[in-house]
C-alpha cells in the first residue's frame, strides 16, 4: 500500500488569506467610521478638548457657546495671544513641577524591590507604588519623616516593618490587595493617620489593640479578609466615619457598636450575619447601612423605620460558582480580582445613591458577578 501524499497549492491558500485580510480591514475601517460618527466618540472628543483647554488655562467662555463645546482648534491658540493666560499657565506648570518633586511613583511588574536611590530622597511627602512584584518595605522607611501619603496597593507585600510607627505625619496608608496576614502594633504610633485601607489582603484576621490610639482615623477599609468580629480597636476609633468590613466572616455585631457615634457609612455585605443589633438605631449620624440579606433572619423594625435619614440597603447575593483549581494561589488571586470588581461596583453604587440625595429608603438589590 503506497503512501498518501497531500500537495497544497500555496498560491491558492495565500489568495484566500489575502481576501480574508482585505475583508477584515474593511470591517475595521467601517467600525472606525461608525465610532467617529457616534455620539460616544463625539463626547470623548469634547472631554479631551475640555481637558486640553484646562491644561492650557483657557477659560470656559472661550470654548463653550450656548452650553455646547466648540472644539475648534483655534480656541487652543487663545493662550498664545493672551499674555495673562500664558503667564498663569507658566506659573501653574512651575507649581506642579515643584509639587512633583515631593512625590515618588513606581509601577510595573519589572520591579521586585524598591530602587536603592530612594533612601536618599527623605524629603518625599508621598509614595505611590502599585502593580509591582515588591514583597517587602525596607526599614529605612523610618527616615521619611515628612511622609503624608503611603499608597502601596496591588503589590506582593507580605509584611509591614515596625519602623512604620516612626511616620508621625502620615495621614493616608493604603496597603490594599497585597499579601498581608497581620499589621504591626507600631502602626498605632501614627497618631495623625486619617485613612487606613487594608482591603483585599484575604488573610488578616485581627488588628492589634494598639490601633486604638488612632483617634484621627475617619476611614477604615478591612474588607475581603478573614475577620470573625469587628476588632476592639476599631470600636475605640472615636472619629470614624466610614467602616467597610464587607466580605469577611462576621456572624454578629457587638452590642456596643453605637460607641461609633460619628460613623456615617457601615458596609457589612457578604458576611454571615443572621441578625442586626438594635444599637444601630442609636447611631445618630449613620446614614448608609449595607448588608447581605441571604442569612438575615432578624432585622429590628426600628432600622427600617428610622427617622434619622438612614439608607438601609439589603443586597441579595447571587450564588457564585466555585472555581475548581488545584493551585491555591490561583484561587486566592481569582477571589482577589473578583473583590476588586465588586469594590468598584459598590463605590459607583454608593456615589449614585448620594447623588440622588434620597433621605430614607430601603432597597433590595440583586447583584451578579
Amino acid at each position: 500500500m503506497g503512501h498518501q501524499v497531500i500537495i497544497f497549492d500555496f498560491s491558492v491558500i495565500r489568495g484566500l488569506w489575502e481576501t480574508r485580510v482585505k475583508k477584515s480591514k474593511e470591517r475595521q475601517r467601517k467600525e472606525k467610521e461608525r465610532l467617529e460618527q457616534s455620539a460616544l466618540e463625539k463626547i470623548k472628543q469634547e472631554w479631551n478638548f475640555i481637558l486640553e483647554c484646562r491644561k492650557k488655562g483657557i477659560p470656559q467662555s472661550k470654548y463653550l457657546k450656548n452650553g455646547f463645546v466648540d472644539i475648534n482648534e483655534k480656541n487652543l491658540d487663545t493662550r498664545g495671544k493672551n499674555p495673562e493666560l500664558k503667564k498663569s499657565h507658566a506659573l501653574s506648570n512651575g507649581v506642579n513641577k515643584e509639587q512633583n518633586k515631593f512625590i515618588f511613583q513606581l509601577s510595573g511588574e519589572q520591579w521586585t524591590e524598591l530602587p536603592d536611590s530612594l533612601k536618599e530622597q527623605v524629603y518625599l511627602k508621598e509614595w505611590h507604588v502599585y502593580n509591582t512584584l515588591i514583597q517587602t518595605i525596607p526599614a529605612y522607611l523610618a527616615l521619611f519623616q515628612d511622609l503624608r501619603v503611603l499608597e502601596l496597593s496591588k503589590n506582593q507585600i507580605n509584611h509591614l516593618p515596625a519602623e512604620i510607627g516612626c511616620l508621625k505625619n502620615l495621614k493616608v496608608l493604603n496597603v490594599s490587595f497585597n499579601n498581608l496576614k497581620s499589621v504591626p502594633p507600631e502602626l498605632g504610633d501614627c497618631e495623625n493617620l486619617e485613612k487606613l485601607d487594608l482591603s483585599g489582603n484575604m488573610e488578616i484576621t485581627e488588628l492589634p489593640f494598639e490601633l486604638s490610639n488612632l483617634k484621627q482615623l475617619t476611614f477604615v477599609d478591612v474588607s475581603a479578609n478573614k475577620f470573625h468580629s469587628i476588632p476592639i480597636c476599631v470600636l475605640r476609633m472615636s472619629n470614624l466615619q466610614w467602616l467597610d468590613i464587607s466580605s469577611n466572616s462576621l456572624k454578629d455585631l457587638p452590642e456596643d457598636i453605637d460607641r461609633l457615634d460619628e460613623l456615617q457609612t457601615l458596609l457589612l455585605q457578604k458576611n454571615k450575619l443572621t441578625y442586626l443589633p438594635r444599637a444601630l438605631v442609636n447611631m445618630p449620624k449613620l446614614s448608609l447601612l449595607v448588608v447581605s440579606g441571604d442569612d438575615l433572619v432578624e432585622i429590628p423594625t426600628a432600622i427600617c423605620e428610622s427617622t434619622t435619614g438612614l439608607k438601609f440597603v439589603s443586597l441579595k447575593d447571587s450564588p457564585v460558582e466555585t472555581i475548581v483549581c488545584e493551585d491555591t494561589e490561583e484561587i486566592i488571586e481569582n477571589e482577589r480580582e473578583r473583590e476588586q470588581v465588586e469594590k468598584e461596583f459598590m463605590k459607583a453604587y454608593i456615589e449614585d445613591l448620594r447623588e440622588r440625595g434620597m433621605c430614607k429608603y430601603t432597597y433590595t438589590v440583586t447583584i451578579h458577578f
